[in-house]
């Protein structure tokens, strides 16, 4: 593992809900981790959806074991924000983790 492929700072977030003073539940994105990552992307597409076009891409973001991440989080990274779709511990081996997430975006045109 080269060190110096991991030169990205993401945050990792988690849904929270929390109460109001009046008992409304409120959903809020709350940090849970700041980490150093790799970077890479994997894909990148456009559809049709509620009359606009959107872009999706997705990338593959390596970072260090870090138990307790699932499909339930987000990334964010320098303000942009990606939905996990899958967290692989690489090999087995409980060294590094492989994190798949997508960004959508709205496409321009």
């Amino acid at each position: 593992m080269n060190p110096g492929l991991f030169r990205h700072r993401i945050t990792l977030l988690k849904m929270v809900v929390t109460e109001d003073e009046i008992g409304q539940q409120i959903e809020d994105w709350q940090p849970v981790r700041t980490c150093w990552a790799a970077i890479k992307t994997v894909s990148g597409r456009e559809y049709f959806a509620a009359a606009s076009v959107q872009a999706e891409r997705t990338y593959r973001f390596i970072i260090r074991y870090t138990p307790g991440i699932d499909e339930t989080m987000r990334i964010d990274y320098q303000g942009r924000q990606f939905d996990i779709q899958s967290v692989l511990n690489d090999d087995e081996r409980k060294k590094t983790l492989t994190i798949i997430a997508t960004e959508r975006v709205a496409a321009d045109g």
